[in-house]
């Protein structure tokens, strides 16, 4: 259970940077030495404050948002810094996800989330924090955005672990999957691992099991037991930040699912050609973020694993 209230101390440590705590604090405009407290954990930042400290230290907040969306969604008159601003950042970040279940995955009441969600209120740090982690499932991508999270001890370790995961699906595409087949039910009630076995579930040569298991194994993702392999960590592993190998990954599965078609798989396959306005391009460009978001929510929250789904999603304008 990560420790959110430890980790908004150590984020205000991150920002401040080299200057001390009283140069930071007036450097926000204080007469006290406010961020030694925020450090020590007597009170703590809101979420506007935070990112006004971030921008005061020298952190271009609205590119560090463009890099995690790797769009310029804000509007561009929004001040992030902002009671708005966070009402924007934190309906963006949640998406379809409804109330009910943004309120039990954070911990926060429904109250508390709608008043931020509207602008009326807004959270401490650490209640920012808890929220960004149940809404986007990003936390680590979001906050490296914004400091070196080799800086943020509570985090070091799960971030080295997280780029080691993101390099091993660049370089190792099945391995997502095979980790996905290991936390299945059906794995799980077997005595022993039988060699191959995931392979034939997959499609994939035995070889190429063989491998991700190694190397998964090397990157931490798995351990081995008498019967076989567990999982130790479910992690969200977004590859969209380097541009190049993710465009590379999404062509590799998309080339899985033509050839899966073409042997005549089972799934949903099914395309559509058509003529559409500019206006309503952008429409259904909203439309997918949306259907992916909601997707990414009841896959979060889905038990108990039965299936291994791979899902494309494409949009493009031919002219």
């Amino acid at each position: 259970m990560r420790d959110y209230s430890q980790l908004a101390r150590e984020l205000v440590r991150a920002l401040r940077g080299r200057r001390s705590q009283a140069q930071a604090s007036r450097r926000l405009g204080y007469a006290s030495n406010v961020v030694f407290d925020w450090e020590a954990g007597r009170r703590f930042p809101t979420a506007a404050g935070t990112l006004k400290m971030a921008r005061r230290c020298g952190i271009d907040v609205r590119a560090a948002l463009v890099r995690f969306f790797r769009s310029d969604v804000c509007p561009e008159q929004l001040d992030l810094a902002s009671r708005a601003g966070v009402a924007w950042l934190l309906s963006h970040l949640r998406g379809n996800v409804q109330l009910g279940e943004l309120a039990a995955a954070s911990g926060c009441s429904r109250f508390a989330l709608s008043r931020w969600l509207k602008g009326r209120t807004e959270p401490r740090l650490p209640d920012f924090l808890r929220v960004l982690d149940a809404g986007s499932l990003r936390l680590l991508d979001f906050l490296g955005e914004l400091v070196d999270l080799e800086r943020v001890p509570s985090l070091r370790e799960e971030w080295q672990q997280l780029r080691l995961s993101r390099e091993l699906a660049y370089d190792a595409p099945w391995s997502h999957a095979v980790l996905r087949a290991l936390e299945l039910e059906a794995y799980r009630r077997l005595a022993r691992h039988p060699p191959g076995l995931i392979a034939r579930w997959l499609g994939i040569p035995p070889a190429e099991e063989e491998r991700c298991l190694s190397l998964l194994l090397q990157s931490g993702q798995i351990r081995r037991t008498r019967n076989g392999y567990r999982v130790i960590e479910t992690r969200t592993v977004d590859t969209r930040s380097d541009p190049v190998r993710s465009r590379e990954l999404r062509a590799f599965f998309s080339r899985v699912a033509a050839d899966r078609l073409v042997g005549g798989a089972e799934g949903d396959f099914s395309f559509n050609l058509f003529s559409v306005s500019g206006a309503d391009l952008e429409r259904l460009r909203a439309l997918q973020h949306a259907y992916f978001q909601e997707l990414r929510s009841i896959v979060a929250r889905s038990e108990p694993p039965e299936h291994i789904v791979l899902t494309n999603i494409q949009l493009l304008p031919l002219v």
